[in-house]
């Protein structure tokens, strides 16, 4: 009897690709306030805005490493999934107890409600993909 190696299913395959899309899409969107409001009115709220920057690269660099689906994207995915979860909780109880901290939202305020809380659930979705298609001994 030949052992075989153990396999690792595809990130990039199956609901991982809605995974995906969901991600560019929430690049796009986190980009595209980003940019906006660094460009005109950053001295009015500076953190938030860096915030959603950070957000931006985060999820750029998640979708990347998902649709690798190698080693090194699967370790990507992973490392953007768990900042951008602690980073959804951290900022999202700062912004419910003490406003003044967060002038204007971010894409991870009040852990994402201005977004459907779905910046909560992606990072969560993520992990959970990440989980579901490691390495699998046959």
């Amino acid at each position: 009897m030949v052992e075989t190696a153990p396999r690792r299913r595809a990130t990039n395959a199956g609901p991982g690709r809605l995974l995906i899309a969901v991600y560019i899409l929430f690049a796009i969107a986190a980009t595209s306030r980003a940019g906006l409001q660094l460009a005109t009115k950053f001295d009015e709220a500076p953190v938030a805005y860096l915030l959603s920057a950070l957000a931006a690269l985060i999820y750029i660099v998640a979708a990347v490493g998902l649709a690798r689906a190698g080693h090194t994207g699967r370790r990507l995915a992973l490392a953007c999934c768990s900042v951008e979860l602690v980073g959804v909780v951290v900022v999202g109880v700062l912004s419910l107890v003490d406003k003044q901290l967060f002038p204007d939202e971010t894409v991870w305020s009040q852990f994402g409600s201005g977004y459907g809380y779905i910046p909560l659930l992606l990072p969560l979705l993520g992990l959970f993909w990440l989980w579901r298609t490691r390495t699998a001994a046959r």
